[in-house]
């Protein structure tokens, strides 16, 4: 009944709003993100793309350059600064109400997320234990959630929920490592100074989830004008400020859920008591005053974590994320093939990803599991285990990011690339057949 009501524009706009809220969507506008910077790449437009993200932008102050950079790297340090707030929120989200709020529950992800890094890291060092090629040990490490849950949902009701909640709990797991390496080996010449500037900033942030601030914009501010700038001119990667911030944002509703329930129905009450002519479509004076009260009980019922994370989702999802891509997956392929295996980084990444992934979160799994750490989740078996192996397999967004991190050098960025893309396709296809014949086995 509703359809026929809708206007044209709203008819427009559902479609859009269907594909946004569908889980696999993150996961097809990346993929056109990364064809198209590879048709860019090698195009006859290829220098003006290239071009493109080397024009610096920033501020001066008496003719001195501050916070200037290129496009490239404002997108790899700014808008992906964005990305690791989300993770943030994510991460401390599961921790506090999630799958890693219990111990139990949250030790075989883990395991298999520790396994998914620590193998494929290892895989790359003995391939590559050449001082100048040995520190993309950390690039294979990572998977990309959104691409691993996109292939994962293309299977529909098929796959066990329980295998999905596993998948993403691993890929936050995931997530926390990388972020960690990062903090901890992927960070230039540190500013003291500096660094402890934007923990004092921090600090402020974490008194004021203590003391009951619920702005969003206080957060913003020191977040992004303190922290965020602070650890950018020290020298630490300013991703991690981001997760940082993430991590003070507050969780505390300001109105309890029964209260909530209590005082929305007494107020739906009153909206229906109240005078209305049916014959003009306008609400009373005492109506929206009504609904200006919901409002602002439903807003004290969202806590402020959540609040931000749904907000910023489909932006990290459709824009950050695909501007990335963007930026940092296109290759020249007319490039000397010989120069690709000149060194092991491609062989290192590539079955670092491939082997590495799959031996790592299947074998740690299965170890937990015959050491009776951790039970299998309810659906799961060891063919649809190996089908995640591969799915963890896929590791475009944060093994192009660490890769920018990784490397100075083009020919090794490229080498690194290709790894990246051979390896995560190639487990992307495998993982999503093994998922779908046992499926249909269980159907």
């Amino acid at each position: 009944m509703s359809n026929q009501y809708s206007s044209p524009i709203e008819k427009a706009i559902k479609p859009i709003q269907r594909f946004i809220q569908q889980e696999k969507s993150g996961g097809i506008v990346l993929g056109i993100s990364v064809v198209l910077a590879l048709i860019l790449a090698n195009s006859p437009w290829a220098e003006q793309y290239f071009h493109f993200f080397e024009q610096r932008f920033g501020f001066r102050f008496n003719d001195r350059p501050v916070l200037e950079y290129n496009l490239h790297h404002w997108i790899n340090d700014g808008l992906m600064s964005v990305f690791f707030f989300v993770v943030g929120l994510e991460l401390k989200r599961e921790i506090v109400a999630g799958e890693l709020s219990n111990p139990r529950n949250a030790l075989l992800p883990i395991a298999a997320a520790l396994g998914g890094m620590l193998v494929p890291a290892l895989i790359y060092f003995v391939l590559n234990p050449g001082a100048d090629v040995s520190s993309g040990w950390g690039i294979p490490m990572a998977t990309d959630i959104a691409f691993a849950l996109g292939v994962l949902y293309l299977l529909g009701d098929r796959i066990p929920l329980s295998l999905k909640i596993f998948l993403t709990a691993l890929a936050i797991v995931d997530d926390l490592g990388a972020v960690l390496v990062i903090a901890f080996f992927y960070t230039s010449d540190i500013s003291i100074m500096k660094l402890v500037i934007g923990l004092v900033f921090l600090l402020i942030m974490m008194v004021g989830n203590r003391i009951g601030i619920r702005n969003v914009l206080f957060y913003a501010i020191f977040g992004i004008l303190g922290v965020w700038t602070a650890f950018l001119l020290s020298g630490v990667h300013a991703t991690i400020a981001a997760v940082l911030a993430a991590f003070t944002i507050p969780t505390r509703v300001k109105v309890k859920e029964a209260l909530y329930i209590d005082r929305v129905q007494q107020y739906l009450q009153q909206f229906r008591e109240a005078d209305r002519n049916d014959e003009h479509p306008v609400l009373t004076g005492e109506q929206l005053h009504t609904l200006d009260h919901i409002s602002k009980e439903t807003d004290g019922a969202i806590p402020p974590m959540q609040k931000l994370e749904h907000a910023l989702h489909p932006f990290v999802t459709f824009i950050v994320i695909p501007v990335f891509a963007l930026a940092n997956a296109g290759i020249a392929l007319d490039m000397d093939v010989s120069t690709l295996f000149n060194t092991n980084v491609s062989l290192g990444v590539g079955l670092g990803l491939l082997i590495g992934k799959v031996v790592g979160v299947v074998g740690f799994t299965l170890l937990c599991i015959k050491l009776k750490i951790a039970p299998y989740p309810d659906g799961m078996h060891f063919r649809n285990l190996l089908g995640l192996g591969f799915l963890a397999a896929i590791g475009f967004t944060m093994s192009l990011f660490v890769t920018s991190l990784a490397f100075t050098d083009e020919l090794y960025m490229t080498q690194a690339k290709v790894g990246i893309f051979v390896a995560s396709i190639i487990g992307g296809v495998i993982g999503y057949f093994l998922l779908r014949k046992t499926s249909k086995k269980q159907g």
